[in-house]
């Protein structure tokens, strides 16, 4: 049996067995990255609900983990040189990669240009549809100055057209489906719940919105999408 005590966050949220992956997490689009690879992996782990919440986020118990305060987080109990804690969703879908040998391509070629659209994804597309959420759905949807909404809704389109460009002719981002799907697609199905499709065109796209059905109809994916569940 693993030995977890090293592992602060675990007092706060104990592990049933901690034999098993303990995931820390909130089904958001970046927190579903983790419990998708998990399922589609097919790997052994236990899911713990840490909410959004100062009172989670910014509890010592997870910053012992995470000192940047976000969902997701990991402890691997057979890590490669012993228990391993590891934060943010893009290097989570990495190590689960290369841990199981799935999702990440058969060749160095494949992993390189899988990896490229891994960070399309953490530095583009994700953090410029959150901006833009904000400004639609949340508190920036009261500022008055109409150029934050527009400087974000550009960028949105922007890259969904760099995404609907890359499918052409593909069923998943590079060659077969990859961690590269499982960090993108969650995103791009965030404009349904910032409310903004029409606003940046969604269906206007020739191949994005058959891209994220065929992604969503994934049985990993329809399980691991509300894992841990919310409240």
């Amino acid at each position: 049996m693993a030995d977890l005590s090293a592992f602060p966050i675990t007092t706060r949220w104990p592990a049933k067995d901690p034999s098993v992956i303990q995931l820390y997490s909130f089904p958001t689009p970046n927190g579903v990255k983790a419990s998708i690879a998990l399922e589609e992996m097919e790997m052994a782990y236990e899911p713990h609900l840490v909410t959004l919440s100062d009172k989670d986020v910014k509890s010592d118990a997870f910053l012992s983990i995470n000192p940047n305060n976000k969902i997701p987080a990991i402890i691997d109990p057979g890590g490669p040189d012993g228990p391993i804690g590891i934060f943010e969703s893009g290097a989570i879908l990495l190590y689960l990669a290369e841990k199981s040998g799935k999702f990440i391509g058969a060749t160095a070629s494949d992993k390189a240009q899988i990896t490229q659209w891994l960070m399309f994804q953490m530095g583009g597309l994700g953090p410029m549809l959150g901006q833009m959420g904000f400004f639609y759905k949340f508190a920036g949807a009261d500022i008055a100055d109409p150029r934050p909404r527009e400087r974000y809704r550009d960028e949105a389109m922007r890259l969904l057209a760099v995404l609907d460009k890359q499918l052409e002719g593909k069923d998943w981002i590079v060659g077969d489906y990859s961690i590269a799907d499982m960090a993108i697609a969650p995103w791009v199905n965030a404009l349904e719940f910032y409310g903004t499709k029409d606003v940046v065109g969604y269906h206007n796209l020739k191949n994005v919105p058959a891209y994220v059905e065929r992604f969503f109809a994934r049985p990993a994916v329809a399980k691991a999408k509300n894992i841990p569940p919310r409240p």
